[in-house]
């Protein structure tokens, strides 16, 4: 299974160079919000590894939208708390920088903080 990691790798590389060139996306996608880590240094712009499976660069503790980078939303997380999510409309978009075991879910079945219905979230997986 060695083939489907490299295709992956290779996309990884391809993101990384487009982002380079253009405009890269949203600010929250710009920042690596959702991307995997370890520690806090992982994760790029004042984003925290937060503690989830394989981690996720985002921001805890978040009261609404506006404190969240845009392309991203904020959302009550089953935990009981609030945190920064990436916001997608297709899985792809949540694992661009995550290893296919710690992959993201794009998914409706969140609370969104301002009460939207209309978007999805990468939510992290639970381990």
């Amino acid at each position: 299974m060695a083939a489907p990691n490299v295709v992956r790798a290779l996309l990884v590389i391809l993101t990384i160079h487009l982002a380079g060139c253009g405009d890269g996306g949203t600010e929250a996608q710009r920042r690596g919000v959702g991307a995997a880590c370890s520690i806090d240094l992982d994760c790029k712009e004042g984003l925290t590894c937060l503690a989830f499976k394989g981690g996720y660069c985002g921001l805890a503790e978040c009261q609404n939208d506006a404190a969240c980078p845009a392309g991203s939303a904020c959302v009550a997380h089953d935990d009981g708390k609030n945190y920064c999510f990436l916001v997608c409309t297709d899985k792809p978009q949540c694992n661009l920088f995550r290893a296919v075991e710690e992959e993201a879910n794009c998914s409706s079945s969140v609370t969104f903080v301002e009460g939207k219905t209309d978007v999805k979230a990468c939510v992290p997986p639970s381990g």
